[in-house]
């Protein structure tokens, strides 16, 4: 028997775009979630829900698992994606080039170097602008690691994740996410290198009605104890290869190993948006551990953007 196509209009985001995580407000982030879970375990019911959709990808640095993903994503609910590399409004204003895409595809994904150009697009753009990476926030990332995280635990009640490292897009994205979803969070970075202020500050406001923690600290074994979750990410990010070998050193004793993994729960997963540098932020004992969860999450980028598009994708 014919599986049903399923209706997407019950799901639709109040947003226009995806500039950041807090335009998916918290209700909408548990339903997204929820809608995941369902796209992963029947992914055919959905294999329509954008049909006759074509959206741009826009890349202005390498990637792997976003493009891939996205272009999977958009192609097995039904539509198609055209991707231009290369950097965005060099040739031309950002404002002619949002309203030259809106004109011939019905969204535009974008991972690029400044969350400016984000917002820029997002302004002159009438189709759905998706943050795929920016320097301030990686939302997508998040979701998928939400969800990686509820499938490893089935709850977000009494979770405890810990960041160890730089406090990046990612780490801003975890925080926002976390705190807004009833998980404690806590980061531990060299002095200097604490996520955003800005940013600190409405995760800890979230986190305050919600019950839950923001930890800020330069100790990783303190952030780590009793972690449900131990996160990295690299310590030098794509424009920051100037600063690598300084980072190196910097970040040294923030290295995940098994014996940082120790002061964590027994129960602790080990988590990392990849690409990985093997020997710096994690060791290779890390990354290979059975409690390892880093392909989840990449697989999990799939199912999360699924959701994500059809939520804003009109």
């Amino acid at each position: 028997m014919a599986v049903p196509m399923v209706q997407t209009a019950v799901w639709k985001m109040a947003a226009a775009d995806l500039k950041s995580d807090l335009d998916l407000s918290t209700e909408e982030l548990r339903t997204l979630l929820d809608l995941a879970s369902k796209v992963k375990r029947t992914p055919s019911r959905f294999a329509s829900a954008l049909a006759g959709r074509y959206l741009t990808l826009l890349f202005e640095k390498p990637s792997l698992r976003t493009r891939l993903t996205f272009e999977l994503a958009i192609k097995q609910l039904g539509g198609d994606a055209v991707v231009c590399i290369g950097p965005i409004g060099g040739r031309e204003p950002l404002k002619d080039v949002a309203r030259n895409l809106d004109r011939w595809t019905q969204g535009i994904v974008a991972r690029v170097f400044e969350q400016t150009t984000i917002e820029e697009m997002a302004k002159w753009s009438s189709v759905p602008v998706i943050n795929a990476l920016s320097d301030l926030y990686h939302p997508c990332q998040a979701l998928a690691d939400f969800q990686t995280i509820l499938e490893r635990f089935g709850t977000f009640e009494g979770i405890k994740l810990t960041f160890v490292g730089d406090g990046n897009n990612v780490a801003h994205s975890l925080m926002l996410d976390a705190s807004r979803l009833g998980v404690d969070f806590a980061i531990a970075t060299p002095k200097g290198y604490e996520p955003n202020p800005g940013i600190v500050a409405q995760a800890r406001a979230y986190a305050e009605n919600n019950g839950v923690r923001v930890t800020i600290t330069n100790d990783p074994v303190e952030a780590v104890s009793g972690a449900h979750t131990v996160y990295t990410d690299v310590w030098a990010s794509m424009g920051q290869e100037e600063e690598a070998s300084t980072r190196h050193r910097i970040f040294a004793p923030y290295q995940v190993t098994g014996e940082m993994m120790s002061a964590a729960r027994p129960d602790a997963i080990f988590m990392h948006c990849l690409p990985a540098k093997r020997g710096l932020e994690v060791s290779d004992e890390v990354m290979e551990m059975p409690r390892s969860a880093v392909f989840d999450q990449a697989e999990n980028r799939l199912h999360a953007q699924k959701a994500l598009l059809m939520m804003l994708v009109k």
